[in-house]
This record gives structure tokens, C-alpha cells and sequence, in this order.
């Protein structure tokens, strides 16, 4: 072998040892954290996040979209008033908050509620598939109850991950991006096959309720806990969603681009690859820096990233000679990497102003304020797109939605005042605070899913 065959041969293998680095970071996560917490947990974590709210997620989302508009032919305003229903149970993450911190059944906070949750989801699922085209009024029902069976299990292992958070707080990025990993790898998978499917196819528990509601308002009250909880509800509520007039406009054979049912999975399951590359480029570049910084170069690009849109609607791709297909997989791809630099961040702030103790209910009460924020979006851009007449066959104002929706998005950098300074590192919350709603906490259900009687039964 000559010198040059030699120079070429030493960056090819630099690059394939890269890229061997990266596939295998994931990997790399799992045994660092199996080595420091509970197997048990890791697994909640791939159950929930990856099968529940990344794979079934997915398919739901796109099943979901089609039933609206080619079975029950619904026009896209009122869909997203529907969609907007879906975040109900969510909107509820508190009271489920309540009942696995408060309500044990059988000396199991967590377990019991995996099982309920699992049960609604299955149940409300198979009536529809089952059925088909119901009356309104029911479909809605039970698509509500899936997402409720979704929520309830978020509240479940979101309770472990902050408990994990404030003990081990050095952890907590890496468990908020193993999170966004595996929701980002199950979504893959199921947007990858949804098109061609849908083508084809007591008394101590009443004082445990009080003990848990004061401590959830003392803390609410700190400027350090409620300024950055204002922030992100408001980060998520003033952006208006879009996405139905969009989807409708898209897959429109005379007024969009009539993207065909397996075109729109494979959109999405690239939009899930970026996903998870928004998730590497946080956990390898930017864990460390601080809340307010991140956040605000997030929402900055998230702004920029919604132009994008814009131009696709006004067809400018066209003009400039590039094709529809490419610039929306494009469009996904950069939406969805900003998307995760911008939630993880905010995910990881939230645990670390949980209060020990009531950990499973304030975070369920942070994200329920998140998903409210989302909520008010979806039913914001369904009273916004009704406004302006976007309905299933005129699409005329559909860029003018868009463009209010990128000036909102812009117009929330002028919050980001309200989100702390220091980095998942800092103290957020004073340490008296969590030692008194400690006190009474004497398992260790956030390291383990194991049963509040299980350390008797050994």
C-alpha cells in the first residue's frame, strides 16, 4: 500500500469510528444508567416512552388525522378543537398525580396504575377499530381515553425520573434524553409503518391528599418555581398550532402538493430520525449550559424554523426550483431537531424544581401546565383557521394563519426573563423546602418500582 492509499484510508476510518460512536450512544446510556439505577426503572422508562407515547403515539397520531378527515369527513377547524380535547387527561396529570402518591392499592403506588392505564388505552382502541365510523360524540370518547391511558402512565414514570432527578442530580439530563431517545426511536418506527397500515389496512390517604396539596401550593409559590412555569405554558400556548390546515392543505389533490397516505408516514418517520438527532446534539453539546441561554437560541430557531412553512405554502420552494418533496423533508427534519432542543431543556428545569416527597404530583402539575399551554394552541389555531376560512377546500388564508403563528413564536423571546439563570447543577428550590416534604418519604420507589410492603415481604 502507497502513502496516498494510506492518507485515504486513516479519515475513512476516523469517519466510520464516528459514526459507530454515535449509533452506539444510546447504548452507552442504558449501561451507564442500569449501573447506577434499577432495571426496573430503565424499562418503565423504554415501556413508556418508547412502545406507549413514542410507537402507539405515532400511530395514533396518523390514524387518528385520517379517521377526521376521510371517515367522519370533518372539516380541518373543528378537527382541531377535537384534537385539542385529546390533552383533557393530560390537563387531569395532576389528579392522577394525587392518586399514585396518596392512593396505594395493595401497598403499590406505581404498578396498579400502569395496569388501569394499559386497560383504558386497550379498551377505547378496540372500539374503535372494532367499529369504525361511531357517532361523533363516542369516537371522541374513546380517542380521549387512549390519551388518558398515555397520561396516566407518563404520570407514573415521570414520578420515578424526578425522584431519580433530585437524588441523583448529575443523572438528569442523561434520563430526560434517554427519554426523548426512546420516544423518538418508537415514533420512528411507528410513523415508518403507519401509512402502509392505514393504507392497507381512608383517612391516612385523605391526609396524605392534604399533606400533598399544601406542599404543591407552597411550592407553586416561589418566584424560582412559578416564573419558569409561566414561561414555558406561555412558550407553548402563544405559538398556535397549525397542523390540521396544514395536513389538509398537503395531502389536497387540487389545492397542495397531494402527498400520498405513505409519503405522509415517511415524513413523519424522518421527522422522528431528526428527533433523535436534536436528542444526541443536546445530550453531547449542550446539557451543561445554562436554562435561560438555551432556551432562548431554542425559541429563537424555533421561529426561524416556522418560515419554513411559510414558504411551502406560498410554493417560493417551487419558484426557486426546489422540489415539494425534498423541502418538506427538510422542513420536518429542522422543526423537529429544534422541537427537542427546545423541550428537553424545559423537561430537565422542571425536575429539578420538584419538591421531594410530592415529586409525582409536581411534575405531573408542571406538565399539566405544559399540556395546557398545548391545549390552548390547538384550540387557538382551530378558532384562528375558522376565522380566516380555511376550511377542507379553500386554503387561500392558510398562509396568513402561518405567518401569526411565526410572530407569536417570535414574540415569546421577550418572556425568557422569567426562566433562571443556573443549569441543572443549581440549587432551584430551597433545600428546607425538600427536606420537609421528605420527611414522611421512607421507600425508595424513585430508584425502584417496587411496593411500598416490599422491603417487609424480603
Amino acid at each position: 500500500m502507497n502513502s496516498s492509499e494510506k492518507q485515504e484510508v486513516g479519515p475513512a476510518s476516523c469517519k466510520r469510528t464516528k459514526f459507530l460512536s454515535l449509533v452506539l450512544e444510546p447504548v452507552q446510556w442504558l449501561q451507564m444508567l442500569s449501573s447506577q439505577l434499577h432495571s426496573s426503572f430503565i424499562f418503565g422508562i423504554v415501556l413508556v416512552y418508547g412502545l406507549c407515547q413514542g410507537f402507539s403515539g405515532s400511530f395514533f397520531k396518523v390514524v387518528t388525522d385520517y379517521y377526521w378527515k376521510d371517515v367522519q369527513k370533518v372539516q380541518p377547524s373543528t378537527v382541531q378543537i377535537y384534537i385539542g380535547l385529546y390533552y383533557l387527561p393530560w390537563v387531569m396529570k395532576p389528579i392522577w398525580g394525587i392518586f399514585t402518591d396518596a392512593f396505594p392499592i395493595k401497598g403499590y403506588h406505581r404498578r396498579p396504575y400502569f395496569v388501569i392505564a394499559g386497560v383504558l388505552g386497550l379498551v377505547s382502541a378496540l372500539i374503535v377499530a372494532l367499529l369504525g365510523k361511531l357517532p361523533i360524540a363516542l369516537a371522541l370518547t374513546c380517542l380521549i381515553g387512549i390519551t388518558g391511558g398515555m397520561a396516566i402512565a407518563d404520570v407514573v414514570i415521570d414520578a420515578c425520573i424526578a425522584r431519580n432527578s433530585i437524588e441523583t442530580r448529575a443523572l438528569a439530563p442523561d434520563m430526560q434524553s434517554l427519554c426523548a431517545f426512546c420516544s423518538g426511536a418508537g415514533s420512528l418506527i411507528g410513523y415508518s409503518s403507519s401509512g402502509f397500515f392505514i393504507h392497507h389496512l381512608g383517612h391516612q390517604a385523605i391526609e396524605s391528599v392534604i399533606f400533598t396539596m399544601k406542599g404543591m401550593c407552597k411550592s407553586i409559590k416561589l418566584p424560582q418555581v412559578w416564573k419558569p412555569s409561566l414561561y414555558m405554558f406561555l412558550s407553548f400556548a402563544v405559538s398556535i398550532s397549525t397542523h390540521e390546515g396544514q395536513f389538509y392543505w398537503a395531502t389536497d389533490p387540487k389545492a397542495g402538493p397531494a402527498f400520498s397516505q405513505e409519503f405522509v408516514g415517511v415524513i413523519y418517520a424522518l421527522g422522528a430520525v431528526a428527533s433523535i438527532i436534536g436528542v444526541l446534539i443536546y445530550h453531547k453539546t449542550l446539557k451543561d449550559y445554562p436554562y435561560r441561554n438555551l432556551l432562548f437560541f431554542a425559541q429563537l430557531l424555533y421561529g426561524i424554523s416556522g418560515m419554513l412553512d411559510l414558504i411551502f405554502i406560498l410554493r417560493w420552494n417551487l419558484a426557486l426550483g426546489i422540489p415539494d418533496s425534498f423541502f418538506v423533508i427538510t422542513e420536518q427534519c429542522v422543526s423537529h431537531i429544534v422541537s427537542r432542543l427546545r423541550w428537553i431543556p424545559m423537561i430537565v428545569l422542571s425536575t429539578r424544581l420538584c419538591p421531594r416527597g410530592i415529586e409525582g404530583t409536581f411534575f405531573a402539575l408542571l406538565m399539566c401546565i405544559d399540556i395546557l399551554g398545548s391545549l390552548i394552541s390547538k384550540w387557538g389555531g382551530g378558532i384562528v383557521l375558522h376565522l380566516l376560512h380555511v376550511t377542507r377546500t379553500d386554503y387561500r388564508n392558510l398562509w396568513l394563519v402561518i405567518l401569526i403563528r411565526n410572530v407569536l413564536r417570535f414574540a415569546t423571546l421577550g418572556l425568557i426573563f422569567l426562566v433562571p439563570k443556573g443549569n441543572h447543577s443549581n440549587e432551584l428550590i430551597p433545600m428546607d423546602l425538600l427536606r420537609k416534604n421528605s420527611d414522611t418519604i421512607t421507600d425508595d420507589e424513585g430508584m425502584r418500582l417496587l411496593s411500598i410492603n416490599e422491603t417487609n415481604e424480603d
